[in-house]
């Protein structure tokens, strides 16, 4: 006689359930697919839409930087000219 498994972490192991998850019936539906498809496109976007917006900060930094120390050095041009 067949020992019965009814619960418990050894009924992840029986033959029956191992079945069950091997079978087609487990496979993703065309709108299934339709979704993850659309959400890591979504995602994806919205990663490249913060990495840009990161770049064309860094950018502005450095330009802002960059005219500071422009209008620095022509100021000391123009007191050490007076002088």
């Amino acid at each position: 006689m067949p020992v019965k498994i009814s619960s418990g972490w050894a009924s992840h192991f029986s033959p029956q359930s191992w079945k069950a998850r091997c079978q087609w019936n487990n496979m993703p539906t065309a709108k299934q697919l339709a979704d993850i498809g659309y959400k890591t496109f979504s995602v994806s976007m919205m990663l490249l839409t913060v990495y840009g917006g990161y770049l064309c900060s860094v950018r502005a930094y450095h330009y802002l930087q960059l005219r500071s120390a422009r209008r620095q050095a022509a100021e000391e041009q123009k007191t050490s000219g007076v002088l």
